[in-house]
């Protein structure tokens, strides 16, 4: 159980917040690039509470500044995308990628006023066909290299799931709650008469929680032992990467989950799936992966569907409230991992809060090659392991 004052400690993500300042400190997907065409430069989007806009110009780079214009506020998105920025539709103002003020029409000459005025404006880069930004102080940590990302070995897509009407923590805590498979999914497959989640339908015998603060991710390693009639397994482990990631099997991928924060009551929320290929080949695929764009996880009635993961966690999260009130929770001993969490978070923040750097930033291009995860320790290294995709297909055989 957490205090009201706490909760909201954890969950208020604008400027200035605590939660929004560590978030702030991570680089967070805010969308596929190909969504920016040059038939359609631009995007309107919402970030940690902020109203920005998405554009690339005429020569190629991508821009991310605030929505509203600083001379009176109009909205830039319904600007003109030029050669070297995107110009007001109101009065004619252009800022460049940077946020710097290229042209003020009808000010005098040489008065010197646009080199005064400047827009809000983060740095924006395209890895995997993904666009991350970093809303946070400079200097920027490096956009992680994770492995589902370059990885030639296999085929990429990418998926974005509809906008969860919640809070980012209730997406974030469901990721080291490793008993709710057992009901949401693998029962509610079965009371419906679905295939599909036998392998979460078994007794778990014994639940282990690893905190990781290693030198190129941090986060919480959660495993489960099944105790089947004639058999024990003992997962590889699923990685919650502190802040907002998951990464985890899903049948023969790998998959990244992101969960990044629009606002303090709605989620955006996008994956990346990796298939490997089946010798380990180098695959011949697109510099961007195609693009799946889930259709809506409610009825026509505006019920969960309830027949698929992605449904299931949404209705999950969202009926606890659009920002879940902790104190009234009621922890019990399965929700260690929900608690080691929290104790990570509550420390990042006063990390960040008392001027200091929190766990996971990665500043050493060497040591950004390629971050995998060799999940049976918990620990980051820069070879390739094979895990989890032998454990699941050795599954299947079985």
């Amino acid at each position: 159980m957490l205090s009201r004052e706490e909760n909201a400690m954890f969950t208020r993500v604008g400027p200035d917040t605590p939660a929004g300042s560590l978030l702030r400190r991570y680089w967070h997907p805010i969308g596929p690039a190909e969504e920016i065409t040059p038939e359609k430069p631009k995007k309107r989007l919402k970030i940690l509470g902020e109203e920005l806009v998405l554009f690339r110009d005429a020569q190629g780079r991508y821009g991310l500044i605030g929505e509203h214009c600083p001379h009176r506020a109009t909205s830039l998105y319904y600007g003109t995308v030029e050669d070297d920025g995107i110009r007001c539709p109101y009065h004619g103002w252009k800022f460049d990628v940077h946020g710097k003020c290229l042209e003020q029409p009808f000010e005098p000459a040489g008065s010197g006023f646009k080199e005064k005025v400047c827009q809000t404006a983060y740095p924006v880069q395209e890895m995997a066909g993904l666009l991350f930004t970093y809303m946070g102080p400079n200097p920027a940590p490096l956009l992680p290299r994770w492995d589902l990302l370059v990885r030639e070995d296999g085929f990429r897509k990418i998926v974005v799931l509809p906008v969860h009407n919640c809070n980012w923590l209730q997406a974030m805590e469901n990721s080291v709650d490793p008993t709710h498979t057992y009901f949401l999914h693998a029962h509610q497959f079965k009371a419906r008469g679905m295939a599909g989640g036998d392998y979460y339908y078994r007794p778990i015998e014994k639940l282990e929680f690893e905190e990781v603060r290693g030198p190129l991710w941090a986060g919480v390693l959660k495993k489960r032992t099944y105790a089947d009639a004639n058999e024990k397994e003992t997962e590889a482990g699923h990685p919650l990467i502190f802040p907002n990631m998951l990464y985890a099997p899903q049948g023969p991928d790998l998959v990244i989950h992101w969960r990044t924060p629009i606002d303090d009551t709605h989620t955006y929320i996008v994956w990346m799936t990796f298939r490997p290929s089946a010798q380990g080949e180098r695959a011949e695929q697109s510099e961007r992966p195609p693009v799946e764009y889930l259709p809506q996880l409610t009825t026509p009635e505006g019920e969960y569907q309830m027949t698929s993961f992605a449904s299931q966690d949404m209705m999950a999260w969202e009926t606890q409230g659009a920002v879940f009130d902790r104190s009234r929770e009621n922890l019990g001993a399965a929700d260690r991992g929900i608690t080691l969490y929290r104790k990570m978070l509550r420390e990042q923040i006063k990390v960040v809060l008392d001027g200091g750097e929190p766990l996971g930033l990665i500043r050493d291009p060497e040591k950004n090659r390629s971050v995998h995860f060799e999940v049976s320790r918990g620990q980051a290294r820069e070879e390739y392991t094979k895990t989890w995709s032998a454990s699941y297909h050795d599954r299947q055989a079985g």
